[in-house]
């Protein structure tokens, strides 16, 4: 090969991203200078948290500019090196970007297992999206032995890791998904206690599966779904917000007197609830080791199963990723450069 694929972000979209607000463009692969590494990409994660970065609104994170690479993470294997500590062939994370090829400093790559799980694994569950889950149960959602867990978009990338997670800790959970088969997913293969269809009544489905309430509530939603899970919090309840991908692709300035009402935080005082949002680049990164020694513990013992939605070709990138914030995808989504 002596052509590098990247897409580039061109336009900043206004409400829902269009194909267009992409561009795929072909470039020299570049060389790595001194203590660099060149990572041929085999998977790319497509994650919700990439609308924000098309924004130039105030973030946590620098949003890409426009004319640059897409921002991403992605697994490959070590195409040169100016590294002692990488030789090629070696397959590694932390290679950045919508792109076939980049360069990334030695210290920022980690080598990986794939006697654990195999390669694209590290995208999801045993990548940011599984660490994401494991730091928030862990410092906020805290599921003790028969309490009752509700995660939203429960077969996504970070949700099904919720859960089973929290069913790991002896947690009841009730996951909420688009559409029966997601729903017979999550009890089915994921081992969910419950899976409601939030098409549906979700409401009355609530009060069917929580008959005494709700202890966590594990957010990547918001709206609709936010609305009928909060007034079901029990005394001392947590709600862990890690998204809220119903607004990801609202417009600036936009009409939303028509949107769901939020939640009378009156509650949060008389039941005593406790609501925190967190990053994951925050906290999580240097206890990566404590959460891979958990991880590999429920994979061997058959306690933690996924499911990966993979679409071929980097090309595609721009398509699917409208598709994941629309719901579309079923799993975690990712690329195979």
């Amino acid at each position: 090969m002596s052509e590098n694929t990247q897409v580039l972000l061109r336009r900043r979209p206004v409400g829902e991203p269009v194909e267009a607000d992409f561009e795929v463009v072909r470039t020299p692969i570049p060389a790595p200078g001194p203590g660099e590494v060149l990572v041929r990409a085999h998977f790319l994660s497509l994650d919700p948290y990439m609308r924000g970065r098309m924004s130039d609104a105030k973030s946590y994170a620098k949003s890409v500019e426009l004319g640059e690479v897409m921002e991403g993470a992605t697994v490959g294997e070590v195409a040169a090196s100016n590294d002692p500590r990488f030789a090629v062939g070696d397959l590694v994370a932390g290679g950045k970007g919508w792109q076939q090829y980049c360069v990334v400093p030695g210290e920022a790559l980690r080598k990986l297992d794939t006697g654990i799980a195999p390669l694209s694994a590290y995208t999801g569950v045993l990548g940011m999206p599984g660490l994401t889950a494991w730091v928030g149960l862990e410092d906020i959602g805290q599921p003790k032995p028969g309490e009752t867990v509700v995660v939203s978009a429960a077969t996504g990338a970070v949700g099904q890791v919720v859960g089973q997670i929290a069913k790991a800790r002896g947690a009841r959970v009730v996951g909420i998904a688009g559409g029966p088969a997601k729903c017979r997913f999550a009890v089915e293969e994921l081992g969910f206690d419950a899976c409601l269809d939030h098409r549906g009544d979700l409401g009355a489905q609530l009060d069917a599966a929580c008959p005494d309430g709700v202890d966590v509530y594990w957010e990547n939603v918001g709206g609709a779904v936010q609305a009928a899970v909060f007034p079901r919090f029990r005394d001392f309840g947590r709600m862990v917000m890690c998204g809220m991908i119903a607004q990801y692709n609202t417009a600036p300035g936009a009409d939303t007197s028509g949107a769901a009402a939020g939640p009378n935080l009156g509650a949060v005082v008389r039941k005593r609830l406790r609501i925190q949002g967190f990053i994951v680049f925050d906290t999580g990164w240097p206890r990566y080791g404590q959460f891979l020694a958990e991880m590999d513990g429920m994979i061997r013992a058959g306690k933690l199963k996924w499911r990966e939605d993979v679409v071929e070709g980097l090309e595609k990138a721009p398509r699917a990723f409208i598709g994941l914030l629309r719901g579309e995808n079923f799993g975690k989504l990712v690329v195979k450069v």
